[in-house]
């Protein structure tokens, strides 16, 4: 319907905080997919909502956004994370984080538990992971269904804080203006939230990191070969896998999640041109 995972959280979200919401709205962050899944939940709940975009996001995830019916303000990557909140406080609406937090990481839940439920004897899940609220909820219920699968977070090498955070031992955080370089624009965040955090640190088996030029790889073979339409973030987990960043073929079924769809036409077409 929207093209992403991130409407699990977001409807979970927004009806937790309805009370509230109807009568001041709703605010997010978002490069995207967030935001549609933001924008969707306030409208099936009958609330306002506001999203912030940075001036980087693809053109097709801004209009998705508004053809949902919530305002979109454009503002530069490195006032993302601080304006809605200046927001937030200007007008009283209802904060939707888009991965620290408790409402959208349990809603993310639902996905392990589907992959739990198809794929009984699940030895491997490979998860995209930027904010850390995909994986937080899908390590939960997985470890708590199926303890001895193993959870894998993979990132962009250009956006790999969390590969780091979860190498030292400590929440790390990289300037945007490096995370920003990777083709793959949902992975992007600065740092894990710290929810998704401590979940990571306690449930999560690794993290890996592959190259732009893997991911784009992943992506031409899931298009061409399997006839999957898939955005660079989502195509993360499955260059992980393909690209041997995890010894998993012969321990059992593996699991790659195909977290987006929602590219622009013309990147589509640069990559299947390559």
């Amino acid at each position: 319907m929207l093209g992403s995972f991130k409407i699990r959280g977001a409807l979970h979200a927004v009806h937790q905080i309805l009370p509230q919401a109807r009568h001041t709205g709703v605010v997010a962050f978002s490069s995207g997919n967030h935001g549609q899944a933001v924008a969707y939940a306030a409208k099936v709940f009958g609330v306002s909502a506001t999203v912030v975009m940075p001036t980087t996001a693809p053109r097709t995830k801004v209009d998705a956004v508004r053809a949902l019916g919530a305002t979109v303000e454009l503002v530069s990557p490195e006032d993302r994370d601080h304006y809605p909140m200046r927001l937030v406080e200007r007008t009283g609406a209802a904060f939707v984080h888009p991965f620290d937090s408790r409402a959208v990481i349990a809603g993310h839940a639902s996905l392990g538990r589907e992959l739990v439920e198809q794929v009984p004897e699940l030895a491997t899940v490979f998860v995209p992971v930027s904010g850390g609220g995909l994986i937080s909820g899908v390590a939960t219920a997985v470890k708590a269904l199926r303890p001895t699968a193993r959870v894998i977070g993979a990132e962009p090498a250009l956006a790999g804080d969390a590969a780091e955070s979860f190498r030292s031992g400590r929440l790390v955080r990289w300037p945007e203006k490096d995370t920003y370089r990777t083709v793959a624009d949902g992975l992007r965040a600065a740092s894990l939230g710290k929810l998704p955090w401590q979940h990571i640190r306690s449930l999560v088996d690794d993290i890996v990191t592959v190259t732009d030029e893997e991911i784009v790889d992943a992506l031409r073979q899931l298009t061409v070969g399997a006839k999957q339409i898939v955005e660079p973030s989502g195509a993360v987990a499955v260059a992980a896998a393909l690209h041997g960043r995890v010894r998993w073929s012969d321990g059992g079924p593996a699991v790659a999640i195909l977290s987006g769809g929602n590219i622009d036409p013309a990147l589509a077409a640069d990559i299947l041109a390559r």
